[in-house]
């Protein structure tokens, strides 16, 4: 691996962006919503470019000697990347790896509504025989089922989506494949985004890797196929969306590096919505090299999206996941301080109510026994110790690599500001683009209805109060949380999902609480645009640890022989799919889908939903 010389590094993005004009961007993102402007629907594919700057040349993926995974399905995007552009793996060994495994596994996983296999093949076989042209080059990777892929059907997990098949990718989606990346499938997610996976009728899908025949494990929402398919070597790295955690979760459920970037650095052209000034498009990977090369094809502006326009240039993110060297040791590559809230280290007590008024719950619908009741106080605390613990661990390490490390004071009213309640505020935004099937048929929502109601019934003057208390609170992280340090340790996604900055979660070790090892998970925030320092962040913890490259025990966990993977025409929890391979035509966006949207964990009070609590308490 080589090393860069600490005079040649040029500064982080952060240390260029006036803060100020982040703050203000944001008040006009949020005037653009209440007056209308913003909500032009997506018609066609954006006219963007992918470029991977200075990084699609060689010397920053990993020396291929030095590459020891002897199952192609094991490598990370870097290392297959390397094995490729030396001529040691083709694009069809590595496809065939990943669907050989699929085969096996998914039919315990459901991590997919579509496999797109003949696609993929005919794919791969024209990457085999074509010039290496990037760190993406026959990489097959798993797209959420909100993103447009045009021929491929694409549901959102939703029975308005069923049939729509639209003719265009996503602007993201686009931006991978113009780097040569191949399609080879849609992930299962939670209904419309609003939850880990299920059915339409709430009855779970997709499973944790790490925990496959215990589906009372959470696999993280509602990107959860997206992360299951990574973890379990289905693919080599997705993508997510991300409203409430939707990324971060389900990465820190599954040992992910997960990355939100910053509101505006990716577009959202051509996403299922689900709240237009929230939603993030972003990766889920295997560690943060991963992660930089997805974001280094997906980032950048696109027309169709005012979000992403007027934005600093992107940045090298590939070169900022290459640690660094001083004095033979791996350092920080930028000079960095690291805030830690008040308690960050110190066990988290059990509560009987969670946030959103959401109390533990032994099922959907049923009342929790005490004897389960006392198992679960059991676990959450055993966790929260283990977790307690990692975090010192953690901490200790950064300090280690030439991280500062304090402790900061939070803003003030910082609780009521990122409550539940304010949080909430968001519902009118998901509401106003599915207006007319709300009108037309509400069971069309399936599970997911309750926040499109609460979205409807809420009145404009608290939504317009909640703009007002979300652009203080960025105010105050920007002005007072970043004046005491670079990056924070967050707890929970919430806080900088709501204010639009930057979020990278990652794995800092296991616990087995449950009589089963589990990753548990670091999660940092960044200032705007602060993705290049947060992936340096991450990035030299992982050369110092190995937390990242551990897998999941799954040959295990399958029958002898195998488990058959979903048939064609199949969606786990989702009715009839795509056919693998197949590309559909025909179909309609049925009245939404007129804004790019994304994915949360949701904050309904409904019993048989997912909310921060249930997370928490099953040890997610």
């Amino acid at each position: 691996m080589s090393r860069s010389a600490p005079e040649r590094v040029a500064p982080p993005t952060d240390r260029l962006v006036d803060r100020r004009l982040f703050l203000e961007r944001m008040a006009a993102l949020t005037a653009a919503v209440t007056t209308g402007g913003a909500l032009a629907p997506p018609t066609a594919e954006a006219a963007v470019r992918t470029t991977f700057g200075g990084v699609r040349g060689r010397a920053l993926l990993p020396d291929s000697r030095g590459v020891q995974e002897s199952e192609p399905w094991r490598l990370t995007v870097a290392e297959a990347a390397a094995l490729i552009r030396d001529g040691k793996l083709s694009p069809v060994e590595l496809l065939d790896a990943h669907l050989a495994r699929i085969a096996r596994l998914d039919g315990l996983l459901m991590a997919f509504n579509t496999v797109t296999e003949e696609l993929a093949r005919d794919a791969a076989r024209r990457l085999a025989d074509a010039e290496w042209s990037g760190p993406l080059h026959g990489i097959p990777l798993a797209i959420k089922d909100n993103y447009y892929t045009a021929g491929v059907r694409t549901t959102a997990n939703s029975h308005i989506y069923a049939d729509f098949v639209p003719d265009f990718d996503a602007t993201a989606w686009a931006r991978l494949r113009d780097a040569v990346a191949v399609l080879l499938g849609k992930t299962q997610m939670g209904p419309l985004a609003t939850s880990r996976a299920t059915t339409h009728d709430g009855e779970n899908t997709t499973v944790n890797a790490w925990a496959p025949h215990d589906p009372s494990v959470s696999p993280g929402g509602s990107s959860s196929g997206s992360a299951t398919s990574v973890a379990a070597g289905l693919a080599c790295s997705s993508t997510g969306t991300q409203t409430g955690g939707s990324i971060t979760n389900p990465s820190s459920a599954q040992g992910l590096t997960g990355l939100k970037p910053t509101m505006g650095r990716v577009a959202l052209h051509g996403i299922i919505p689900l709240t237009y000034t929230r939603d993030h498009p972003g990766p889920l990977a295997r560690d943060a090299r991963d992660a930089a090369i997805m974001l280094q094809a997906m980032a950048g502006p696109d027309p169709a999206d005012p979000r992403t326009l007027g934005l600093p240039p992107v940045p090298d993110y590939l070169r900022a996941a290459e640690p660094v060297e001083r004095s033979g040791r791996i350092q920080l590559r930028w000079p960095t301080t690291i805030g830690v809230p008040p308690g960050y280290t110190e066990v988290a007590e059990t509560r009987e109510r969670g946030p959103g008024g959401a109390g533990a719950r032994g099922g959907r619908g049923a009342a929790m026994s005490e004897e389960e009741r006392e198992k679960r106080r059991r676990i959450f605390q055993e966790r929260a110790r283990a977790e307690a613990e990692a975090r010192k661990k953690m901490l200790s390490t950064f300090q280690d690599l030439g991280a500062r490390v304090v402790e900061i004071e939070l803003p003030e009213e910082w609780e009521v500001l990122t409550s539940w309640n304010f949080n909430n505020v968001r519902l009118p935004e998901r509401s106003e683009p599915f207006l007319d099937v709300l009108r037309r048929d509400v069971r069309l929502f399936g599970v997911s209805l309750s926040p499109w109601i609460n979205g409807l019934l809420l009145p404009g003057a608290e939504y317009l109060r909640g703009q007002r208390a979300k652009l203080l609170l960025l105010r105050r992280v920007l002005e007072g949380v970043f004046s005491q340090c670079d990056v924070v340790a967050q707890t929970s996604p919430i806080p900088f999902d709501m204010i639009g900055l930057p979020l990278m979660a990652f794995p800092i070790g296991f616990e087995s609480s449950r009589g089963f090892v589990l990753p548990m998970a670091g999660l940092f925030g960044g200032m705007p645009y602060a993705e290049d320092r947060l992936i340096s962040v991450v990035a030299a913890f992982q050369a110092a640890t190995d937390f990242h490259r551990r897998r999941p025990p799954l040959s295990e966990a399958a029958e002898p022989g195998g488990s058959e993977g979903v048939g064609a025409g199949e969606a786990p929890g989702g009715g009839e799919g795509v056919g693998r391979g197949e590309a559909a035509g025909g179909g309609e966006a049925p009245g939404a889908g007129e804004i790019p949207g994304g994915g949360e964990i949701p904050g309904a009070r409904d019993r048989g939903r997912m909310d921060v609590w249930d997370i928490m308490l099953e040890g997610q």
